[in-house]
């Protein structure tokens, strides 16, 4: 039986990583979840990654980011922003993605930032918020096979710097991504 695909918002904080970028954005492509962002959120995770990162220009994560719009044109949420007033969450500046959620029908976001994001504030709308690493464990529960081969898509992305098998998959629990990096050691020849 077929899984109906999840709708989920990728949070800013899990844009921002390159290699945790670059697996979201692939198996969303490769239809394994339908991802949704605004351009609120681009704007945040471009900006905090610029701040971090000097060597790494506007222009180039401009690049990319217009490449993420164009290959996931889907993604893009727009008449969220009359919904962020009446929402009540923690910090007031994470209203938006959960605004994005409700306009985009979405019924997960992915962040790293779940105490932001209540399951009490999220409940009435038909939202939960979970861990990247959570998120990837689940889609591989759902589509095993497909999500390993999604990451060995992920990891021959970095055609430039294509880094070893075990490289990726340590850069991946570097990230914080313990459980989804255990699951591919398992299978390393899958994503060589």
């Amino acid at each position: 039986m077929a899984f109906k695909p999840l709708v989920a918002v990728l949070d800013a904080c899990v844009l921002y990583p390159f290699h945790l970028r670059n697996v979201l954005i692939q198996a969303a492509f490769d239809g394994l979840f339908d991802a949704r962002w605004t351009d609120e959120i681009h704007a945040e995770w471009i900006r905090n990654l610029v701040a971090n990162a000097p060597n790494v220009t506007v222009d180039r994560l401009l690049a990319t980011r217009d490449r993420m719009k164009k290959v996931l044109p889907e993604a893009d949420v727009s008449g969220y922003k009359p919904l962020v007033p009446s929402l009540d969450l923690p910090d007031p500046d994470d209203r938006h993605v959960v605004a994005a959620a409700i306009a985009g029908k979405a019924t997960l976001i992915v962040s790293w930032n779940r105490k932001d994001f209540p399951a009490k504030a999220l409940k009435p709308h038909g939202i939960a918020c979970i861990s990247p690493d959570t998120f990837l464990v689940d889609l591989h529960a759902r589509y095993p096979d497909a999500l390993i081969d999604s990451a060995a898509r992920a990891r021959r992305n970095l055609r430039t710097s294509l880094p070893s098998v075990d490289d990726f998959i340590d850069a991946l629990a570097r990230l914080g991504l313990v459980d989804f990096a255990a699951i591919l050691r398992q299978k390393p020849t899958s994503i060589g």
